[in-house]
């Protein structure tokens, strides 16, 4: 079989579906060479090879051929050692089978034609070594052939033809290298404990060395120093060393170079076609702490034809030196797909798909994807920066495979997107080097642009691509008008949007026209978003869909509230559409695993069946359900909104199947799982009414079955165990009843019945119950416990099942209501305002701590603490372990495993610096902080003005509250103390911190 293809390494590099198939390692048999790369020139190129001597002219033409219509010509000959070269994808240690055949042009004398390879080893004097050679005449084709095989490190090598005829011009066809072993399988390993780069280079002018005063294993690294921009350092050739459609993993090991104390390092590949570079991050930008090594580590699947392909080491910014050991790049073996197991798309009653990319469509990837998806989204090849990164000029290699392969495949095709704020050039906002204002002209500017863009991209793929993004995320819940100020809005304010619809429906009146989102599910931003769609659609823009993203996670949002999206939305007559979801394994944006634990992976499986439970009962109101990815080793989050482990998808790395599969699937698969929730202490009153204690937690929400749902908590005294449940039950029966199991024990509670243990009250729509369990009750206790919600008319049961764990109580406190000048300096205001006492130890058991108040008013939170420390220090460079006062707050209180948008992380030294922690770097809460501070005798004070946008206060309403100060002794962080969180993690999570109510 032929290979008609212009590079090296075949193996490696699959043709594009219109040429003739290669043979792949995958599909060659176990004894039989593996091609490595082979050329033909039957594209019309030179398929890599270029001239060897000043002069000298390669091209690929028809005036004869070996086989097929085509062969390399090469011209302007005058030495000998002048020829046609090409860089082969060879490795040291192998032995190569190589063979050409050759033809003199008409009228030229016989002479030798002859192959040979120019290697220059690391460190070494360059050589010439001849593979194979034969007396080549005008008269027809002679096979050359040699074996070829080197043992040492040799970054430089070029194999070429030659003729011991200084001037004759000649042709080269049918170029084919074999080896007994598959490159593409055996990996790359460099330590530089040779004393050379061994095959590393620098991808400028940056200076290589082989180091050894540092080494993360053995005793040599390599130090890269002189960088000229931040991509420039060490970089090596992995060029036939990946297979297209296999997955490898990389790895290396990188340190800060001398004198260089921060810096961020990434490792990326680079590959080429035909002179065109395209780089793919392996590992995101990292920190590098100082004084140590730190691994950068990835997957990458080769999904191009390429015909150069190395790896690299970078930075995010500047040309600060460093080292890298211990490189690898692994082949990961493919695991067959399951294909006992249910399709996907065979149990929904509606279309479901994937988010994919090129790699998607090769291999096992492909299996997977066509065996249980009937939709795709291309997950940036049709972004405009991938389409038009300069105006006017478009490009649509990607886009066009990817329609291509749904089509060939059957695969309906989600288009993503066409206006966003992110992922468009900077040319699109400016003019020349000015940015645009919103001038009438710059505006009309910005609206054209979008227009041209709109009809290039729709126009090209009309009647293929049956839905469209039109505009993504274009609302922000926090701002007075709830619209994104992004620069399309800057501008155009909401005509980008209405031009982009328009436009759109003239482009392709077929397509489905989305307003996707994210966030949708949560309160604000929903409705935020529906009254955008309808202020839209009143005016007759044609919104046809609306696009929920539903990026969520093992614990939150509730599903209930994504059924309150849905339901909501449903009364605009709009399609709806779930178009990125995926379930993260954390509930924070800090935490990380080093591997996932079962009962989280089995926790997401539950999840998965809750969330597409919804997604069933709203079959009728949405067309579509994509997945933000085909399988974990695949994921955005993998490297959002940091760099870590996470698994949010149904199938693995190794493309099988999940918990979260078998949730969305069959859930009488799922394994057990034990739930956990804290009881906090308290004694309440046995009468079915939510007094106050009820009142400073969340509910916890089980999930609903049918029509049935409820929600609980748990307190725990002396006395035993209370149990407050609310159940969301329309069909009133006298069998109804709620069943709680304490360790084997159970008791049933009668819908309208009262016992001495228990009291019921009707609610709109189904009851209230309120239980006291006798239990052995003790702080820091667990409790097994389950809860079952009957439903006697329909038959249903929702339950919980876990383990409580018994709590300290949770600390109430009280904001007076007044607004005091914020100048570090207590106003008489501040006496009506009740004070607690930081006395909860997290770090250490002694030092300092604070007397706190808190005032309020119509759009603040007002904190005074009142530090006693006689020893202060801002040494350390991390504000956490300075002396330091931190203000928690939770407009809703939530009580959540991680932060909301609108929960906050507050910071004030003793002199005043601030640093604010929340979601996606405080974006959300950033502005709210307005503090002073002042040092006193034995202490400093700090008074804070905390802006509260996201709600309207009132009296009576309770907001999540805590207070931590750090005693810093030095440079270290001696000691921590809190109001009421003892867990430590109030900088990740809501779920400890106390309760402020808002008082007179």
């Amino acid at each position: 079989m032929r290979f008609p293809r212009s590079w090296a390494a075949a193996a490696l590099l699959c043709l594009p579906l219109s040429l003739s198939p290669c043979i792949t390692a995958g599909t060659a048999q176990a004894a039989a060479p593996v091609t490595i790369a082979s050329y033909d020139f039957e594209d019309g190129t030179a398929q890599g090879w270029s001239p060897r001597g000043s002069g000298v002219s390669v091209a690929a033409v028809q005036d004869a051929a070996h086989s097929g219509s085509a062969s390399l010509l090469t011209t302007g000959r005058t030495d000998t050692w002048n020829g046609a070269s090409v860089t082969p994808p060879l490795e040291k240690g192998v032995t190569y089978s190589v063979t050409a055949h050759a033809r003199l042009t008409a009228g030229t004398s016989a002479n030798t034609i002859a192959l040979t390879v120019q290697r220059t080893p690391d460190g070494g004097t360059t050589t010439y070594e001849r593979v194979g050679a034969g007396t080549v005449t005008d008269a027809a084709w002679v096979e050359i052939s040699g074996t070829y095989s080197f043992t040492t490190d040799s970054p430089d090598l070029l194999l070429y033809a030659e003729s011991s005829d200084a001037t004759a011009s000649f042709y080269l066809d049918d170029v084919t290298i074999t080896a007994d072993t598959d490159p593409g399988r055996s990996g790359v390993t460099t330590d530089f404990e040779t004393g050379t780069a061994q095959g590393w280079s620098p991808r400028a002018s940056a200076t290589l060395a082989v180091a050894t005063d540092q080494a993360h294993g053995g005793t040599a690294a390599l130090l890269a120093t002189a960088r000229s921009a931040s991509w420039d350092g060490p970089a090596r050739s992995v060029l036939g060393k990946m297979t297209k459609g296999s997955k490898y993993t990389l790895s290396v090991w990188v340190r800060l170079g001398p004198d260089t104390t921060a810096g961020d390092l990434g490792l990326s590949v680079e590959r080429r076609l035909n002179g065109t570079a395209s780089y793919d991050q392996v590992a995101a930008p990292t920190a590098i702490a100082a004084g140590g090594w730190t691994q950068l580590k990835g997957s990458y699947t080769l999904a191009y034809d390429v015909d150069f392909l190395s790896v690299y080491v970078e930075s995010s910014s500047g040309t600060f030196p460093f080292y890298i050991d211990d490189f690898t790049l692994t082949y990961v073996p493919a695991k067959p797909i399951q294909t006992d197991i249910p399709a996907v798309k065979d149990t929904l009653p509606f279309q479901v798909g994937a988010a994919i990319s090129r790699a998607q469509t090769l291999g096992g990837h492909e299996e997977l994807l066509t065996r249980h998806f009937d939709s795709v989204t291309p997950g940036n090849a049709l972004k405009w920066d991938a389409t038009e990164p300069r105006e006017g000029e478009f490009t649509f290699a990607d886009g066009d495979y990817l329609v291509d392969y749904a089509a060939a495949h059957g695969l309906r095709f989600r288009g993503h997107t066409l206006a966003w704020h992110s992922q468009t050039p900077d040319w699109v906002f400016k003019d020349g080097d000015r940015p645009l204002t919103a001038a009438p002209a710059d505006k009309a500017l910005l609206l054209k642009r979008l227009e041209n863009h709109i009809r290039a991209v729709m126009g090209r793929y009309k009647g293929r691509i049956q839905t469209w993004d039109v505009v993504n995320e274009v609302v922000d819940e926090n701002q007075p008008d709830g619209m994104r100020r992004s620069p399309w809005f800057q501008v155009t304010g909401y005509d980008f949007i209405r031009t982009a619809f328009r436009v759109a429906r003239e482009a392709d009146p077929a397509a489905k026209l989305v307003l996707n989102d994210y966030n949708t599910e949560l309160p604000r931003k929903r409705q935020a978003v529906f009254n955008l769609v309808k202020k839209l659609r009143a005016e007759g823009v044609p919104i046809d869909a609306v696009g929920h993203q539903l990026h969520v996670n093992i614990e939150q949002p509730a599903a209930a509230e994504i059924e309150k999206t849905i339901e909501l939305f449903a009364g605009l007559g709009v399609d709806q559409q779930v178009t990125e979801l995926d379930v993260s394994v954390y509930t924070d944006f800090v935490s990380t695993y080093t591997t996932v634990p079962p009962e989280v992976l089995a926790l997401q499986g539950y999840r998965y069946k809750e969330i597409f439970d919804v997604f069933r009962r709203q079959a009728a109101r949405l067309s579509s359900v994509t997945l933000w990815g085909l399988a974990d080793d695949g994921t955005w989050l993998s490297t959002f909104p940091i760099t870590r482990l996470n698994a949010p998808l149904p199938f693995d790395d190794e493309l099988q199947a999940k918990p979260a599969y078998w949730g969305i699937v069959d859930p009488a698969q799922l394994p057990p799982l034990t739930r956990r929730l804290d009881a906090p202490q308290a004694s309440v009153k046995i009468d079915a009414e939510r007094e106050q204690q009820w009142n400073l937690l969340p509910d916890t929400p089980i999930a609903r079955v049918g029509d049935l749902a409820a929600r609980f908590q748990a307190r725990w005294s002396a006395a035993g165990l209370a149990v407050l449940a609310e159940v969301d039950d329309r069909t009133c029966d006298k069998a109804d009843t709620l069943t709680l199991r304490l360790g084997g024990a159970a008791r049933v509670v009668a819908r309208d019945g009262r016992a001495s243990w228990y009291r019921t009250a009707a609610l709109t729509g189904g009851y209230r119950a309120e239980a006291l369990l006798p239990a052995s009750a003790a702080l820091g206790g667990k409790l097994p416990f389950e809860l079952v919600a009957h439903d006697a008319k329909g038959g249903k049961d929702v339950s919980w099942k876990g383990e409580l764990t018994l709590t300290a109580p949770v600390k109430p406190t009280t904001a007076a209501k007044g607004t005091p000048v914020v100048d570090g300096v207590a106003d008489a205001a501040w006496s009506r305002a009740p004070e607690v006492t930081t006395a909860t130890w997290i770090q250490g058991g002694s030092g300092a701590t604070a007397k706190v108040r808190a005032l309020w008013d119509a759009g603040h939170l007002y904190v005074l603490a009142r530090v006693t420390d006689p020893a202060l220090s801002e040494e350390s460079q991390n504000a956490w372990e300075q002396d330091s006062v931190e203000i928690f707050v939770d407009p809703n209180n939530g009580k959540s495993k991680g932060y909301d948008d609108d929960d906050g992380q507050y910071r004030v030294s003793f002199s005043g610096r601030q640093t604010i922690g929340g979601t996606f770097d405080a974006a959300g809460v950033k502005n709210n902080l307005v503090s002073a501070a002042k040092v006193v005798p034995g202490g400093y004070v700090v008074e804070a003005s905390i802006a509260l946008p996201t709600i309207t206060p009132a009296k009576g309403d309770l907001l999540g509250f805590d207070v931590q100060v750090n005693d810093a002794t030095g440079a270290a962080r001696t000691g921590a103390v809190t109001w009421n969180d003892s867990s430590g993690r109030s900088y990740l999570s809501t779920a400890g911190w106390g309760v402020l109510e808002l008082g007179k």
